[in-house]
C-alpha cells in the first residue's frame, strides 16, 4: 500500500532554514523600530496685522493760556530823619584793681578745723590704737597685738554657752562689731550669727569689756570701730 503523502511535500525538511529566515526578519524589524526617529512638527504663523482704521481719533484741543498777574508795586522809600545829637553820653570809668606797692594788706591767721571729730578711723590704719587696760607699759609698736590678745582673753573668761542652744544643738560663728568711743567706752554693738540666742550671748560678752584709753589720730581722740568673730561649737 503506497503512502498518500508526497515525499517532496515534507514540511519539516527545510524547517531550520525557515526558522533562520524568520528570526532574521524579526531582528531586522526590531532594529528598525529602535532606530526609528521622530521629529517635532513646526508650524508657520503670520503676525496679526491691525488695520489703521481701528485707531481712535483724539480731538485736538487748544489750551487757553491765562496771562500772569501784574507785579506788585514797588515799596515806598523810607524817610530817614536826621536828629541832632544833643544828648550827652556819660562815660563809665573803670577803676584799676591793682594796689600800690606801699599798700600792705594784712591777712589774719586762718584756723583749720580738724575733720576727725565725727569720723571713724578703722583699727587697722589708726595712728595710736586704743589701749586695753594692762597694755599701757607695752611698746607702741606692740600695742596692737596686745589689744587683740586681751580681747581674746576677755572672751574666753566670760564665755558661756546658752543652755537653750545646747539643747537644740545650735552652733556656729557670730560676727560682732563695736565702736570704742572717744571716751574709751564701748558702744554700737552689732551681731550677725545663725541664732538669736548666740547673738545675745556675744553681745553680753562684748558689753562687759572694760573702759579703755581711746585711740588717737593726729593727737586727737577719735572713734575706732573693731570687729571680731566668736565661735560657738559643741563638743
Amino acid at each position: 500500500m503506497q503512502p498518500k503523502k508526497n515525499p517532496k511535500a515534507d514540511l519539516s525538511k527545510n524547517s531550520s532554514l525557515f526558522f533562520v529566515i524568520g528570526l532574521s526578519l524579526i531582528l531586522l524589524i526590531t532594529w528598525r523600530a529602535i532606530e526609528w526617529k521622530t521629529y517635532a512638527r513646526t508650524y508657520d504663523y503670520e503676525a496679526l496685522s491691525v488695520d489703521d482704521d481701528d485707531d481712535e481719533d483724539i480731538p485736538i484741543t487748544e489750551q487757553i493760556k491765562t496771562p500772569p498777574p501784574p507785579p506788585p508795586p514797588p515799596p515806598a522809600p523810607e524817610v530817614i530823619e536826621v536828629v541832632e545829637d544833643e544828648e550827652e553820653v556819660e562815660e563809665t570809668v573803670i577803676e584799676s584793681t591793682e594796689t600800690d606797692q606801699e599798700e600792705i594788706v594784712e591777712i589774719e591767721d586762718i584756723e583749720i578745723e580738724d575733720e576727725f571729730d565725727d569720723v571713724d578711723v578703722p583699727f587697722a590704719v589708726i595712728e595710736d590704737v586704743p589701749i586695753y587696760p594692762g597694755c599701757e607699759g607695752v611698746k607702741k609698736s606692740e600695742r596692737r597685738s596686745c589689744f587683740q590678745q586681751q580681747i581674746n582673753k576677755h572672751i574666753k573668761k566670760n564665755f558661756r554657752y546658752p543652755d537653750i542652744a545646747q539643747e537644740m544643738g545650735i552652733q556656729g560663728r557670730v560676727y560682732v562689731s563695736f565702736i570704742i568711743n572717744k571716751d574709751g567706752t564701748i558702744g554700737s554693738i552689732r551681731m550677725r550669727g545663725p541664732d538669736k540666742n548666740l547673738e545675745n550671748e556675744a553681745e553680753r560678752i562684748i558689753a562687759k569689756l572694760p573702759r579703755m584709753t581711746p585711740g588717737k589720730q593726729r593727737g586727737r581722740a577719735v572713734r575706732v570701730p573693731f570687729s571680731i568673730p566668736i565661735t560657738f561649737k559643741l563638743n
